[in-house]
């Protein structure tokens, strides 16, 4: 059974104002201010309060558009990993060579990582469970952008065949999720994209079919 509150934020939630009616730099700097508090403290201790004195914005702005600190939390991480995805998107398009275009995505993602350390940091904050709250991990245009390359791989030879798609991908995210985190939280002076080379190499190995 719902409470009172909860009734109230789902009505609230059906009038909010559309993003695109706010300032470019009010959405910018309330981003911002997400990717700080969230990657800097205990996501149920953060509050919309603390949003909006970092963001330098009013709460009525914060409630205006978003409605609850679980709404405006999942809506800029999809804004922030929408742009991530977009480039990847990119990259597994319009390159002829399958093991050029899943190099260039790779180099997208650990700049990512070098770029955006704060979000890598959010989203190891997400439970498994919430997952499905950020678009990007059923963005169907990128999830099949990938699976068309990797099956491309396949067919030509040079990925793996005897693992299923989806594996191939698996081990493609699993790959940068992990050395990304760990990048992050061992607060290594150096990026991580400086040793991109030789760490394409090693994927590649992992993915490629076996001689």
């Amino acid at each position: 059974m719902k409470t009172t509150s909860q009734v109230d934020h789902v009505t609230e939630a059906r009038h909010l104002s559309p993003l695109s009616a706010m300032r470019p730099t009010t959405l910018d700097n309330i981003e911002k201010a997400v990717r700080k508090l969230f990657a800097g403290f205990d996501a149920n201790e953060v509050t919309m309060a603390q949003i909006a004195k970092t963001a330098n914005v009013s709460l009525q702005t914060l409630y205006k558009y978003f409605g609850d600190k679980q709404t405006l939390f999942y809506t800029i991480m999809d804004r922030v990993l929408g742009r991530l995805a977009s480039r990847m998107i990119d990259h597994l398009q319009g390159i002829d060579s399958v093991e050029e275009r899943l190099r260039k995505t790779l180099w997208v993602c650990f700049d990512f990582v070098d770029s955006h350390p704060d979000a890598v940091m959010v989203l190891y904050s997400v439970s498994e469970l919430h997952f499905r709250n950020i678009a990007i991990y059923e963005n169907k245009e990128l999830i099949d952008a990938f699976l068309t390359v990797l099956e491309d791989g396949q067919t030509r030879g040079v990925l793996n065949d005897t693992v299923p798609l989806y594996t191939l991908f698996d081990v493609f995210m699993g790959f940068i999720n992990r050395l990304g985190l760990m990048h992050i939280i061992r607060q290594t002076e150096t990026p991580i994209i400086a040793e991109f080379d030789a760490l394409f190499v090693i994927l590649w190995r992992a993915i490629s079919k076996p001689e």
